[in-house]
């Protein structure tokens, strides 16, 4: 769980994929049309990657771990969390919190 914190902190926001996920995509374009550019690590192509999957789920992910979204070091949740977010209205709020954006 050591390196997922790690990674998650290095960016304002971080996604936890997969190459063959087309939720994990989906995100991952709803994230950038806010303007925002996150770090995608993507666990199929990752040494350690069924390691760091096995993490994502233990801190709540569904299973097989993806998307895994990280705002601004803290981790927000999968696709449901950033969907309802993006509804509600606040994931803008939390990408500009966040320095992700600037908008």
């Amino acid at each position: 769980m050591e390196k997922v914190m790690e990674l998650g902190a290095e960016s304002p926001v971080v996604i936890f994929s997969k190459s063959s996920c087309c939720i994990s995509h989906s995100i991952e374009t709803l994230i950038r049309g806010f303007g925002a550019n996150p770090s995608v690590y993507k666990l199929d192509e990752q040494a350690e990657g069924a390691q760091m999957e096995k993490a994502l789920v233990e801190m709540g992910c569904s299973p097989g771990g993806v998307p895994a979204v990280f705002i601004g070091k803290h981790f927000v949740g999968g696709s449901n969390e950033i969907m309802s977010l993006s509804v509600k209205g606040k994931l803008k709020k939390m990408l500009i919190d966040a320095n992700a954006i600037w908008v």
